[in-house]
């Protein structure tokens, strides 16, 4: 199967890939490396519990059980290569690019400004626009500076200004050579596995707590997107939702009203909370949630190295609900998938584009798709063994090597094309 070349997509259309800093910069120092060095030898203690389940143990085993796994020291070193990377990029035909700007990088201290930080972002944004590629910035993608989490970060709803007033400086620093916005990344992720979960910092398992940071992040959102609205109104904001489509596996009541309580809860609650504050609606998309009865059974007919549930012609459904509710125009700010061995990720990317091509022609203004990852990054509470990038980076050397799967990618982008 391939995607239809006839069914063109907009000339302006975004065809390029996400980041986020500390997942690919290295040399960062804010409470998720603090976090990182104080639990590294407990996870990789805990690896065989959490992962030895998965068909691909034994070829991530060494990795997984080693505590450097869990440090994200040099990442993919893309501070320091970002311009060569940003060759990669434009190379394989993308013309827009998500990133984070570090805000542990851009006030170490409280209200103290780093004027070299602030000057990094500038050239890597000017390197973006040299090449014709689009900068679309995050100001929060899961990292806090130390001292905004040691007095309670997003849990108190009086710490959001000091958000605000980091995201009015790099924004006003960037100036006109930024227009797309993403506020926060993922906020029910975050909410959820480092209030409820307990898998990131600061680790505690709390409904109340996660509820609470999930309101203030919506919070967070409303005021920021107000705060630059107000600098112009060139800017289009939105925040980064991961949306799993959520659906009954049979025609049950039971399974039905589990399907949407779990859609309602997952998606539903915060965009209800900001969806009059957001341009569009970015959407992140990995997989769907199939319910028998209240549990999540999916097929699982593939699985990608997390052992996640492949579902990519899903995003068909997803993208037509969130428009049918919402009537926003979308951007796909991450979809990918683990794939070492580059097995899957053409696959994966045959039936996205279908399911995308399919969601136009049913009347969803989609204005963009950016693929996670450009390069393999560091992934959180896992680690460096999941390989998300089209691009390979060999974690010792640091040399990059591009899978045949972003080859061919680049080739369907140019055809695509209008």
């Amino acid at each position: 199967m391939q995607p239809n070349e006839a069914k063109r997509f907009p000339k302006r259309f975004l065809w390029g890939v996400s980041t986020s800093a500390h997942q690919v910069e290295g040399g960062t120092h804010n409470q998720w490396s603090v976090w990182e060095l104080e639990n590294a030898r407990s996870l990789a203690a805990q690896a065989e519990y959490r992962l030895g389940d998965l068909a691909n143990w034994n070829a991530i085993k060494k990795q997984a059980k080693d505590p450097a796994n869990y440090v994200s020291a040099k990442a993919a070193d893309h501070f320091a290569r970002y311009e060569a990377d940003f060759d990669i990029a434009k190379k394989l035909n993308m013309n827009a690019m998500r990133f984070s700007v570090e805000w542990s990088r851009i006030e170490p201290k409280e209200g103290i400004w780093d004027v070299g930080a602030i000057a990094h972002y500038k050239r890597y944004v000017a390197a973006l626009k040299k090449r014709g590629i689009e900068p679309v910035v995050t100001l929060f993608h899961f990292t806090l500076p130390v001292w905004f989490s040691d007095i309670g970060g997003f849990e108190y709803r009086r710490n959001v200004p000091y958000f605000t007033r980091f995201a009015e400086k790099i924004l006003s620093e960037l100036g006109g050579d930024v227009r797309l916005v993403i506020t926060i990344n993922e906020p029910e992720i975050y909410a959820t596995q480092s209030y409820l979960d307990g898998q990131w910092p600061p680790a505690q398992q709390s409904k109340v707590r996660m509820w609470r940071v999930l309101r203030n992040l919506a919070y967070a959102h409303n005021k920021t997107a107000d705060m630059i609205h107000g600098l112009s109104r060139r800017y289009k904001v939105s925040i980064a939702t991961n949306s799993a489509y959520t659906y009954g596996g049979d025609d049950a009541w039971l399974s039905r009203i589990s399907a949407g309580a779990v859609q309602y809860a997952s998606d539903d609650y915060l965009l209800r909370k900001v969806k009059r504050r957001c341009d569009f609606l970015g959407v992140n998309y990995y997989f769907s949630n199939r319910m028998y009865g209240y549990r999540i059974h999916n097929p699982d007919e593939k699985l990608s190295d997390m052992g996640w549930d492949m579902s990519p012609m899903n995003l068909e459904f997803t993208l037509e609900r969130l428009y049918e509710k919402y009537k926003l125009p979308i951007i796909i700010t991450e979809n990918g998938l683990a794939d070492e061995r580059d097995a899957n990720r053409k696959w994966w990317l045959t039936h996205t584009i279908i399911a995308m091509q399919n969601a136009m022609k049913r009347g969803v203004p989609l204005h963009g798709y950016l693929h996670w990852s450009l390069l393999d990054n560091f992934e959180w509470a896992y680690g460096k063994w999941p390989r998300f990038g089209l691009v390979a980076v060999d974690q010792r050397t640091m040399e990059r090597t591009i899978r045949p799967s972003a080859l061919w990618f680049a080739k369907i982008i140019k055809k695509l094309q209008s």
